[in-house]
């Protein structure tokens, strides 16, 4: 790639996932430690601490839950959860490249019991500039 050409900027994993546990999904507790704990598995570094509020009920299509957001040096990781629902979304967004997608998805799998997950991955930045990438 010479200085010219266009790069990318980095990659965007977005998981939803279906069947939760509803005591996993509403325990605050397990989600902190989740942050951390993919944040530390995909080699990630946090800035500050995470961030987790109870979101309320909003009366329309979101019966309430859990908002987390973990500040990485490389961009963020958030996971929402809908208990009642027995639902979770989830956003690992990255300047770093090569994101190791399985362990994302197994570790948000395996600490909410998801029954099913869907999930999409975008890269990010498609004209960034080549030469801010060395």
């Amino acid at each position: 790639m010479d200085a010219a050409e266009p790069g990318n900027f980095g990659e965007h994993f977005m998981l939803d996932g279906y069947g939760g546990d509803p005591a996993r999904l509403g325990d605050a507790a397990l989600i902190r430690a989740t942050l951390l704990e993919l944040c530390a598995r995909i080699g990630m570094h946090e800035l500050a601490p995470p961030l987790i509020v109870s979101a309320p009920d909003n009366r329309l299509k979101d019966p309430g839950g859990w908002s987390a957001a973990l500040l990485i040096a490389e961009s963020h990781i958030t996971v929402h959860t809908f208990p009642k629902r027995r639902f979770l979304t989830s956003d690992v967004y990255s300047c770093k490249n090569g994101m190791d997608l399985p362990a994302i998805e197994t570790v948000l799998s395996e600490r909410f019991a998801l029954q099913e997950v869907e999930t999409h991955f975008l890269t990010r930045g498609l004209r960034y500039p080549a030469w801010n990438l060395v």
